[in-house]
């Protein structure tokens, strides 16, 4: 590739990050799920010991846990290494999303809404593993002795966006223009 070219792609991918109006309302909804999460993981924390279980309902318990790994704990056990590799792949994860959002048309809004749900809830977490090294999980539900892995505000936000993205991708009729 030229370097002319290179230059170019370069300049449009971080153009691509720059703040546009337009985006208001996704920042505010990927705002909100930061806020809900941070303050449950608070409440939780201060409310509970680690391990602590509370039952909700028969299927639902309020569980104080740490996971130093990715989903259901993914390399939870790989000695310390996986901190700054969750970070940066948070940080990267979190600038692809914003470009994504940015480059989206104004019709396009429940993939912005999507995107901002999977953004709030990547940020969410990244600042667990920031702060804390781990990230706090507290949900968890059950059917008798059968466990679903923990799991929190900032996950559900990005599991229902990428369920909103995967349903828009098969079944969704969004203007392109």
């Amino acid at each position: 590739m030229p370097k002319e070219k290179k230059g170019l792609e370069i300049k449009k991918l971080i153009s691509s990050l720059a703040w546009q109006q337009r985006n208001l309302p996704w920042v505010l909804v990927a705002i909100a799920v930061i806020a809900l999460d941070l303050i449950s993981k608070a409440w939780v924390s201060n409310s509970l010991y680690y391990g602590q279980r509370i039952e909700v309902l028969p299927v639902f318990d309020l569980v104080l846990l740490h996971n130093t790994g990715a989903a259901f704990s993914f390399l939870a056990e790989a000695g310390g290494w996986q901190r700054v590799f969750f970070v940066a792949l948070g940080v990267i994860a979190s600038l692809f999303l914003w470009g994504w959002m940015n480059r989206l048309k104004p019709s396009e809004k429940l993939t912005a809404l999507a995107l901002a749900l999977i953004l709030g809830g990547a940020l969410g977490n990244l600042h667990d593993r920031i702060l804390h090294g781990y990230v706090v999980d507290f949900l968890a539900f059950h059917w008798n002795h059968s466990y679903f892995p923990a799991f929190n505000i900032a996950d559900a936000g990005i599991s229902v966006g990428a369920a909103l993205i995967i349903w828009l991708a098969f079944f969704g009729k969004e203007s392109k223009t």
